[in-house]
């Protein structure tokens, strides 16, 4: 089993930034893409940001493009979601994923390992 832990996430002001990290425990010895998702109440869950194993490869969401970076430290089996120039509609409760692949997943059914989520709220 593989369990994930996100933490990092709060209250900011539009324009300002966070750092979201999800530390992955468990089974440590496969290659698991990492996807970073986020839902607002009454809406379906939304591609953030996705990262491959080896961190080669990496797709983002066109509405964070620009804004969003996403890392991962492997030897701290951590993967980080820096967010700067927040805006009010990215609030939204964040959470990380798992999945044993070489690819870069970016639809919810793809992932098989989730974390509980941190919410992140931007404030106009």
């Amino acid at each position: 089993q593989v369990q994930l832990v996100e933490s990092g996430g709060g209250l900011v002001q539009a324009g300002g930034s966070l750092r979201l990290s999800c530390a992955r425990s468990g089974r440590t010895f496969t290659r698991y893409a990492m996807g970073w998702f986020r839902q607002t109440p009454g809406k379906e869950r939304e591609f953030v940001a996705a990262i491959s194993w080896s961190g080669g490869s990496t797709a983002f969401a066109d509405s964070v493009k620009g804004r969003f970076t996403i890392s991962r430290d492997n030897t701290k089996n951590t993967v980080y979601l820096q967010m700067d120039s927040l805006k009010p509609e990215d609030t939204a409760v964040y959470s990380c994923a798992a999945k044993e692949t070489l690819a870069v997943p970016t639809t919810p059914w793809d992932y098989k390992y989730w974390g509980q989520g941190t919410q992140v709220t931007v404030s106009s």
